[in-house]
């Protein structure tokens, strides 16, 4: 599933296309995704202006002129693709239709973008701006790594006797919003901490040395596009390139790229999901 750095790399490529600009018409091709798309949401979103387009933890919100907001997560599958304009040095055309189109806006000035989607993961809803906090898909998310709010102290404290593994920690997104399993395996290789270590147990020195290390791997991997692992893509439909950087994730029997450390990376698995860790370096 898109983790932050790929929510906000989609988000950041959907800016030149829809931020500031009309949609001139939206076309809703099904009535749902993983839920029910809201009522009349072709006609709420037709004539509507992008008056800024953000995120949240993994989900881009696009608030329009009407005083709603368009909320929307990726899935597992999901893509938001931009047609019809120029991206960089190159000029987009359109595509045509494909059977897994589930919602195309079509933009004031030419541009399309597109919601692809086969597995139908995602979602899509429309809310009021004022209060979309205490909307449901986003009540009670943490801080944005990103941000001033997530520092030393903040995540020090939401440790403090945590008998939970201190991976298990940083997946809560009331802890700290948009980190996934990858990112989460990077950082801690980095950090030299074994995900299976309890949180609580881990001293205030060395949790509070991830925050700049979150920072630092999520920076990465936005600067490189993201990570493309099976389906996700940029908006203009490149492929995101920091798993050529992993250190850990995906790369069980890999030597170790710690310094001096020579040992393999291995694969656990922590509450069904893949863990990837080197035991020599990290404690």
């Amino acid at each position: 599933m898109p983790e932050l750095p790929e929510v906000e790399t989609v988000r950041r490529g959907l800016v030149p296309a829809m931020e500031g600009a009309v949609i001139e018409a939206a076309h809703v091709n099904r009535p749902d995704l993983r839920w029910p798309f809201p009522e009349r949401m072709a006609e709420r979103l037709t004539g509507q202006r992008v008056e800024r387009l953000r995120r949240r933890s993994k989900y881009i919100l696009a608030d329009l002129e009407s005083g709603e907001t368009l909320i929307v997560h990726l899935g597992m599958s999901g893509r938001m693709t931009v047609s019809g304009v120029k991206l960089g040095r190159f000029h987009v055309d359109h595509p045509a239709p494909a059977k897994h189109d589930h919602v195309v806006l079509e933009m004031a000035g030419g541009a399309r973008v597109t919601f692809n989607d086969p597995r139908r993961f995602g979602a899509m809803d429309l809310a009021p701006t004022d209060g979309l906090d205490d909307h449901r898909l986003l009540r009670g998310i943490g801080p944005e790594p990103l941000g001033n709010r997530f520092d030393a102290a903040y995540l020090v404290e939401r440790l403090k006797g945590r008998m939970v593994p201190i991976k298990t920690a940083l997946l809560d997104q009331k802890i700290v919003a948009g980190l996934g399993n990858i990112y989460v395996c990077e950082v801690l290789h980095r950090a030299g901490i074994d995900p299976r270590r309890k949180a609580g147990r881990i001293s205030a020195a060395r949790v509070a040395s991830l925050v700049p290390l979150i920072r630092v791997v999520l920076e990465e991997a936005i600067a490189s596009g993201g990570s493309s692992l099976k389906d996700y893509r940029q908006a203009d439909g490149a492929m995101g390139y920091f798993q050529h950087g992993f250190r850990v994730y995906d790369r069980e029997g890999a030597a170790c790229g710690t310094a001096e450390c020579g040992g393999a990376v291995e694969r656990i698995v922590q509450s069904g999901r893949s863990t990837f860790l080197c035991p020599r370096c990290q404690r």
